[in-house]
């Protein structure tokens, strides 16, 4: 078993139910892991990167979840290899009251589930 794994993709969305979030795009982070067959070739790590971006470009996205679990839906339907996919969402800019680096939310996911 092979992983490959895509850190810190950085890109600006419409993610949020606030209003302003409607509106304006606020950087998110991505970090994927994909866990392939490893003796079955290459997976190419641009189509990887390719199918988060498209993904995140989809917004407008009520909450960050949506964004991890689509990914995670994409990504197994790029090769009948991927046995496991973890996806985690940051959005550095949560206006939550107090002191805060950002809000994450992780989706691990088997092939089976």
């Amino acid at each position: 078993m092979h992983e490959i794994t895509l850190k810190a993709m950085r890109f600006h969305s419409l993610v949020g139910i606030l209003p302003h979030e409607r509106e304006v795009p606020q950087p998110v982070e991505v970090d994927l892991t994909v866990s392939v067959e490893s003796t079955s070739g290459v997976l190419d790590y641009a189509r990887l990167y390719d199918a988060v971006a498209a993904v995140v470009a989809a917004g407008p996205t009520d909450y960050l979840e949506d964004i991890a679990d689509r990914v995670a839906t994409d990504v197994f339907g790029l090769s009948g290899r991927v046995s496991g996919v973890r996806v985690a969402v940051r959005k550095p800019h949560v206006a939550l009251g107090g002191p805060l680096a950002y809000a994450e939310v992780v989706v691990n996911r088997p092939a089976n589930a």
